[in-house]
């Protein structure tokens, strides 16, 4: 199944923050416009249709109507099992000109290890509402690849002034997030062809550590840039304490050495308050909400928000709006969805769009959010 487009019709949703509210007092309609197989990723192109990822290794078109594409040829081979397959997707911030977009995947390597890739290349687009990647280019890799199928993490954002900024999960192995030697469980950046700039904090150590901006995290499933121009992103704790975090030029987040939660044996981490040469989360979540897609919201749909991020709840079912006076943050209220929550987005026209898990009850759906008429 590719994706399959559904009636347009609204569906008023519980709102978590206050279980017993009347769906009538609820903010926003939730129409569903498409249906997918593992949606993972989407954005929006300038004529405004989507780029949705499947998790098996399919990329799709997608009107804002939800009629889709066949999917399109020349994605990467992924390496598809547990949280692995294929991931991310951007635009090059000057895309109108180059055409150019970026995926980032699960790929195999050697003796059953494997890990995160990024590539590039340009979507030609045809006349029958579908396209082809062209030219694709492996740009970066996760280093070293290792066993198991999960925390990759590979989310992808462009900065203003053109840096790409890539999470890199610690692949459920804990030290090598503290480990400079490889770039599992940091954030990186980097030219948009995969070079790394000179004045990255580490740039004079060379290698891959010359890629590192920020370390000491676990599991980053969210990573954007607020209207400030400041970077974030969210990742989820062990056992709870799941992170939204001001990520600044050379910190570290400090785990595993510290965390809000505790393993998942029952061995406890010590706080990030007991250590203070790490950088403390802004917010944090006990118990987990599972957290999975970041967007900052500017549009003019829903102007009490401008300002607002939101963040997709897989386990918590959800999408959190969270709130800020300067560096600080919290959640303001929390909407339950009824469906596990992989993917939120700004639409061109203020709406802002969520793309449903597709597992237990959650039917991967691509979701439209607007205000109650």
């Amino acid at each position: 199944m590719y994706c399959r487009a559904l009636a347009l019709f609204c569906v008023c949703l519980a709102s978590g923050a206050s279980a017993g509210a009347a769906r009538d007092t609820l903010p926003f309609h939730a129409a569903p416009v498409a249906q997918f197989e593992e949606p993972w990723a989407m954005t929006f192109l300038p004529d405004g249709r989507l780029l949705v990822t499947e998790k098996p290794g399919r990329l799709l078109i997608v009107t804002a109507d939800g009629e889709p594409s066949a999917p399109l040829s020349g994605v990467p081979e992924v390496d598809y099992g547990g949280q692995g397959g294929l991931g991310d997707v951007v635009l090059h911030p000057d895309f109108s000109n180059n055409g150019m977009i970026y995926l980032s995947y699960a790929e195999a390597g050697n003796d059953d290890t494997r890990g995160a890739a990024v590539a590039r290349g340009v979507l030609r687009l045809d006349n029958n509402g579908g396209g082809t990647l062209q030219d694709m280019t492996v740009i970066w890799r996760q280093q070293p690849k290792v066993s198991g199928q999960g925390h990759y993490g590979h989310r992808l954002a462009f900065s203003d002034d053109g840096y790409l900024f890539i999470s890199s999960g610690e692949r459920q192995k804990f030290d090598p997030a503290q480990d400079m030697t490889g770039n599992l469980g940091k954030i990186l950046r980097l030219h948009d062809d995969g070079s790394v700039p000179d004045d990255n904090p580490f740039a004079d150590e060379g290698g891959v550590t010359a890629q590192i901006w920020s370390l000491g995290h676990r599991n980053p499933l969210g990573l954007a840039f607020d209207t400030q121009g400041r970077l974030w992103n969210q990742e989820m704790g062990p056992q709870h304490g799941d992170e939204l975090n001001l990520v600044k030029r050379g910190y570290n987040y400090g785990y595993p050495v510290v965390s809000n939660g505790d393993h998942y044996n029952g061995d406890q981490i010590p706080d990030h308050d007991t250590r203070p040469e790490f950088e403390a989360p802004k917010t944090y979540w006990v118990p987990a909400i599972s957290p999975a897609g970041l967007m900052f919201y500017s549009g003019d749909q829903f102007p009490a928000w401008r300002g607002s991020a939101f963040i997709g709840g897989l386990s918590s079912e959800t999408l959190v709006r969270v709130e800020f006076d300067g560096d600080s943050a919290r959640e303001a209220e929390r909407f339950a969805m009824g469906a596990r929550i992989r993917e939120v987005e700004q639409g061109p026209a203020g709406a802002i769009w969520v793309l449903e898990d597709d597992r237990k009850e959650s039917q991967g759906r691509l979701l439209k959010l607007t205000p109650r008429q």
